[in-house]
């Protein structure tokens, strides 16, 4: 298959052999991928943060439970904002059939533990034209959605988690800085709760307008008016 790949902190594009499915795992065929802005952070400033993660950890005890760190030296395919086709199914699946368009949680686990898809040597994401993932984690996508909609089910998930774990509550308000797809992601959450006035803030016009689609009651240039002065001439 082809894939983009990451050797020693250098992306190319080059042929790799097609990943098998074990069992419980499903093969399939990637229709759309976004590019996360942590691979993005991983390209340019991977080594210096595993070099500061790897001094952290020297002195800490081995976790079994912990997710397996990938090798640089070695190949790491990036990409888990995903969404793909299952085309052939591994030992003892029963959920998913040859044909599913799924999303998948960018997580993948085996007798060696937990593996994160897209960081891992043995995993590879989305960059590629086939990936390896557990049947388990695997979501059907609703028929007539398309792939690239679909794929961004995983940057949804982390705004929703974050409205989630802000514990926001009706009659609260909402500023939101930064209106990238994370930040899109809780406004569109926030309105689903009923959330507001919701404040957003951005240097970017289209991202602003975006918001405003999404529900964002105030967008402002943060070069013109805080956000925090903006929240306060709406909520008193």
């Amino acid at each position: 298959m082809r894939a983009a790949v990451m050797r020693d902190w250098q992306l190319r594009v080059d042929d790799l052999p097609d990943p098998t499915p074990g069992p419980g795992q499903v093969l399939t065929k990637v229709l759309a991928c976004g590019i996360c802005g942590s691979d993005l952070h991983m390209l340019r400033h991977g080594e210096e943060s595993r070099r500061l993660t790897d001094e952290l950890l020297a002195d800490a005890a081995p976790d079994p439970m912990g997710v397996k760190m990938f090798e640089p030296q070695a190949d790491t395919v990036m990409g888990h904002e995903f969404c793909c086709e299952v085309v052939e199914l591994g030992p003892g699946c029963s959920n998913l059939q040859v044909g599913d368009v799924i999303v998948s949680l960018p997580v993948a686990f085996d007798t060696e533990g937990l593996h994160a898809v897209g960081y891992s040597n043995r995993y590879n994401g989305g960059y590629a034209e086939l990936m390896v993932l557990n049947e388990l984690t695997g979501i059907k996508v609703p028929a007539g959605l398309p792939a690239e909609m679909a794929a961004l089910t995983e940057p949804l998930a982390v705004g929703v988690h974050a409205v989630a774990k802000s514990r926001i509550a009706g009659g609260d308000s909402a500023i939101v800085l930064g209106a990238g797809p994370v930040g899109l992601a809780c406004v569109a959450e926030l309105r689903m709760r009923g959330i507001g006035p919701i404040v957003v803030a951005d240097f970017s016009a289209k991202r602003r307008d975006l918001a405003e689609q999404l529900g964002a009651d105030v967008v402002v240039d943060p070069r013109d008016t805080p956000a925090i002065e903006a929240w306060r001439k709406i909520d008193g």
